[in-house]
């Protein structure tokens, strides 16, 4: 068992900085999700974690360690791969006692740890298979075990279940989250999908372009998004964003933008009332836009017109594809199933103004901050 530090870590391929002054602390037992579009440095960042990249500046510490100059083999951590890298002519057995034998285990501690990793996995009935006679959820499964064996301080998983299909990822990574529980050791695990960040991590830690946005609880990252890049990623689908202006009206604060103008709720006028004649970027969630036939209890609804551009119809609720008017941008809805429209309608559709969300461009234009 042991935490994790990165201190003002840094990495550079050439003129190319991959992690940019990464720095954040990984609590004992944590389960921790570097999470971010492809080329944001989170499989990098991982690789140094495990020595299999060297940092160009800063420092990474595992039990309070520092272990820049320590190679992989001497870190106490096992890496599960994206490519699930088993040998093909070994048994599922020998692939999973492999490194416990270059290490000179005794055969019976081989044979015991082989024995209750399989069965924390249940492939207990694999075991003389080889990997060509394996499914790919059982292959995954394999390289797992092959990690758990090792007994070590910290997991690491780099998108490992990438290469399943749909089904297959949401039963693995509910196996993977019931493991961290079982195992009760430090977890970190990357991934580019943002509902495998919300569902497995007790911490998330956003990252593009190398840098770190933000890290807290999945629930925090969703409700209170620090900026835009964040409030955008989070979610799915995505969160709207309208390019809008905060006046004020009859003592009432409101945003104007293309195509509408909604209230802003008298409780939140404090906050932003210092925004007052100033451009903003206004953001709401697909799920806190509704049919006014069907609004939720409890919340501010403000209406506005819009043009029904796409449906989606998926069982449980509708996608609506809107616009405010026909040359506007489109943005989307998550409506009640037995809302009934037609393309080309034009409807009238309710926002739900206790959770908007208000970034401020002039603070920072190529990812503005949330106002909270």
């Amino acid at each position: 068992m042991a935490n994790v530090i990165f201190e003002h870590v840094v990495k550079k391929f050439g003129d190319v900085v991959a992690v940019n002054d990464l720095s954040f602390v990984l609590e004992d037992k944590e389960f921790l999700v570097l999470v971010g579009p492809s080329g944001c440095g989170k499989t990098t960042a991982l690789r140094c974690l495990a020595g299999l990249e060297e940092v160009s500046s800063g420092e990474i510490k595992i039990d309070n360690k520092v272990v820049n100059d320590i190679p992989p083999k001497d870190r106490d951590i096992a890496m599960v791969f994206q490519s699930y890298a088993l040998y093909p002519h070994m048994t599922v057995f020998d692939n999973m006692a492999f490194g416990l034998k270059l290490r000179k285990v005794p055969k019976d501690e081989i044979k015991r740890k082989v024995d209750v990793a399989a069965k924390v996995l249940n492939i207990e009935n694999l075991m003389k298979r080889k990997p060509k006679e394996l499914s790919g959820g059982q292959r995954q499964r394999v390289a797992v075990g092959r990690a758990i064996v090792r007994e070590p301080k910290v997991f690491l998983f780099d998108e490992p279940l990438s290469n399943l299909d749909a089904k297959l990822r949401v039963q693995m990574r509910t196996e993977i989250t019931k493991l961290h529980q079982r195992l009760q050791t430090t977890f970190i695990y990357v991934t580019h999908d943002q509902m495998e960040a919300m569902t497995m991590g007790t911490r998330i830690a956003v990252l593009n372009l190398g840098v770190l946005q933000q890290i807290d609880t999945p629930q925090t990252l969703y409700d209170k998004p620090k900026n835009l890049f964040v409030a955008g990623f989070i979610g799915s689908p995505a969160m709207n964003f309208f390019n809008g202006k905060i006046e004020k009206k009859d003592s009432k604060l409101v945003i104007k933008a293309d195509g509408f103008e909604v209230e802003i709720p008298k409780e939140k006028n404090k906050t932003y009332e210092y925004l007052e004649g100033k451009k903003v970027i206004f953001g709401i969630r697909p799920e806190d836009i509704h049919n006014p036939e069907f609004l939720p209890a409890g919340i501010k609804p403000a209406l506005i017109k819009s043009i029904v551009d796409v449906t989606e119809l998926m069982g449980n609720e509708i996608f609506l594809h809107l616009k405010p008017r026909e040359n506007d941008p489109v943005y989307v809805a998550r409506v009640d199933p037995r809302t009934r429209v037609q393309v080309g309608e034009e409807v009238k559709i309710a926002f739900n103004m206790e959770n908007i969300h208000i970034f401020d461009p002039s603070k920072n234009p190529e990812n503005p901050i949330a106002i909270r």
